[in-house]
């Protein structure tokens, strides 16, 4: 299988990598600013093209690692657009964080154009998508999904098949509401502790011990402890992202948000600050008391 990539950010350049040194694919990548540097894709042999149209005649897989809804929807069915040069029974696997209606809408374009689609968005960090150890949440026809599990298995550690189409974005916002709402929860805990002169060591210690232990402290401890934002880097802008996302799906299922109102209200205030681009650890900074709205 050819494999093709529009979105080679920070998440995307490590599946690329992987698709490539640990799979064997040849990889077609669109050229793109929001691209990490791609020296290293070229020189494994990786063509980089101007569209999505010249990825999608390159291939017979297209991954999709864009920001969200608005940028699939526009890679797929907007000028020069993957749909314009489908291959027959050419497998879209959209890894971005979309909203479930969107994913259903496009699958459904995808399919009249002759192609087949899988939701297939990610869990885990940066650094799991450079070490090929992703975790996917995979929504569709398990045997396109079987079709594809070898480009899959190049640059992942799981791959959960969640359900039918669109079932890995609804678990996705539903992951990642809980992720973010937790680590939203300890970026405020943390700064009143700072705040009130609480040490950071024992401040982590103490919850590591109790009811705050989980992945939220281990990744927040690091900046809380050291001042070290590396291990997420997460922004705060994409953070209120998928917090609008959830609360989203939620009003289109009829299903209560009251938490997620208040996870989005406290991150609006942080973006509407200047704090958008910031990781997510940084939170706790835009959070103490010195920084609180006048």
């Amino acid at each position: 299988m050819d494999v093709g990539i529009i979105g080679v950010g920070m998440m995307g350049h490590g599946i690329a990598l992987n698709v490539v040194q640990r799979g064997g694919f040849t990889l077609t990548f669109m050229q793109h600013p929001g691209n990490q540097p791609v020296d290293d894709l070229v020189g494994l042999g990786a063509t980089g093209v101007a569209t999505p149209r010249e990825v999608a005649a390159a291939s017979d897989v297209i991954i999709l690692c864009v920001t969200g809804s608005p940028q699939v929807e526009a890679v797929l069915s907007g000028a020069d657009g993957v749909l314009s040069a489908l291959k027959p029974g050419a497998v879209v696997v959209d890894c971005s964080t979309s909203l479930p209606g969107s994913t259903t809408q496009m699958a459904a374009k995808v399919e009249a154009a002759g192609g087949r689609f899988i939701d297939a968005p990610m869990t885990r960090t940066v650094q799991h998508a450079r070490a090929g150890k992703l975790n996917l949440l995979v929504g569709g026809d398990p045997a396109v999904l079987d079709a594809v599990r070898p480009v899959l298995a190049s640059f992942t550690e799981n791959i959960d098949h969640v359900g039918a189409l669109g079932a890995g974005h609804k678990m996705k916002l539903l992951h990642n509401f809980v992720a973010i709402g937790f680590m939203s929860l300890l970026a405020e805990a943390a700064a009143q502790a700072a705040d009130g002169g609480v040490a950071p060591d024992v401040f982590v210690d103490v919850l590591a011990r109790g009811g705050g232990a989980g992945m939220a402290l281990e990744r927040l401890s690091p900046f809380i402890t050291k001042g070290d934002a590396s291990g997420i880097p997460f922004a705060i802008s994409n953070s209120l992202k998928d917090i609008g996302y959830y609360r989203q799906m939620s009003d289109e299922a009829g299903a209560r948000h009251a938490i997620a109102d208040a996870v989005h209200a406290a991150l609006s205030g942080v973006v509407e600050a200047g704090g958008g681009d910031s990781h997510i650890p940084k939170l706790i900074d835009y959070f103490r008391k010195e920084n609180a709205p006048a």
